[in-house]
């Protein structure tokens, strides 16, 4: 990873983002905008499968939030490869970096997994006591993986690699 970093910051793309004075907090300001639309979506998705919300069914809630969590995970990674680009010996080598990148494989695992759910079986939200009491610690656990991919990312700037 060392390497790679190296050898990105010597690019013509990565000198050009650096010497911008202006986008790398353009970058994260909207970087941190799209981490509020992905966290909203998720809260709401999470709260309507533990069954705070209840004005509407799991298929209303998932085709009403799902494409902001979409969009935003797309506005995510397109300001996220820039601010590496701008400043890959900061990001890619450092651990929380990597620990973010293993959590958001993992949260997205779990959001197309909830997204294939739907699909084949409608009732399965609505099932036995014992499968909403596991659904609810999976929603909670869900949601508490996103914050924590949120947290990963901030303490990137904590963390110094040399």
């Amino acid at each position: 990873m060392e390497a790679f970093a190296q050898w990105l910051a010597g690019t013509s793309f990565s000198h050009g983002v650096q010497r911008t004075l202006w986008l790398i907090p353009v970058l994260q300001s909207i970087h941190i905008l799209g981490i509020a639309v992905v966290l909203s979506s998720v809260a709401m998705i999470e709260l309507r499968i533990v069954g705070v919300v209840k004005s509407q069914t799991m298929i209303q809630t998932a085709h009403r939030f799902l494409p902001w969590l979409w969009a935003g995970l797309i506005l995510l990674a397109a300001t996220g490869i820039l601010l590496i680009v701008g400043e890959p010996k900061r990001s890619l080598p450092n651990p929380a970096f990597q620990l973010k990148m293993l959590m958001l494989a993992l949260a997205l695992a779990v959001a197309l997994a909830f997204r294939a759910s739907l699909r084949p079986n409608t009732t399965f939200w609505t099932r036995s006591s014992n499968a909403r009491r596991l659904t609810n610690a999976l929603a909670i656990l869900a949601f508490l993986l996103w914050c924590a991919i949120a947290v990963a990312g901030r303490w990137i700037a904590y963390i110094r690699v040399e």
